[in-house]
């Protein structure tokens, strides 16, 4: 009877283990796709600072608002290059 309760427990932990294992997959993903998110807007917005402390020069200036966030956060530096685009072309 020891042995046979033994051999149960090894399968519950090995079934909690592969439990865990795939409920981290799940959560990992959406984890690192935010993390990516957060640092490409963090970037983004840096250097919008620094093309509006640039552009006091020439008169352009890009606003950082939540749209510019986003389109810098989704796209990264090219979405700062994209806004400096329209802002100059409008």
């Amino acid at each position: 009877m020891g042995e046979s309760m033994d051999v149960k427990m090894l399968l519950v932990y090995v079934a909690c283990i592969i439990g865990i294992l795939i409920v981290g997959k799940i959560f990992i993903i959406p984890i690192k796709i935010i993390t990516k998110l957060i640092i490409n807007s963090f970037l983004g917005a840096v250097l919008l600072y620094v093309i509006n402390i640039v552009g006091t020069v020439c008169g352009l200036h890009i606003g950082i608002n939540v749209v510019t966030a986003l389109v810098v956060g989704i796209l990264g530096i090219p979405g700062a290059v994209l806004l400096t685009v329209l802002a100059i072309f409008i």
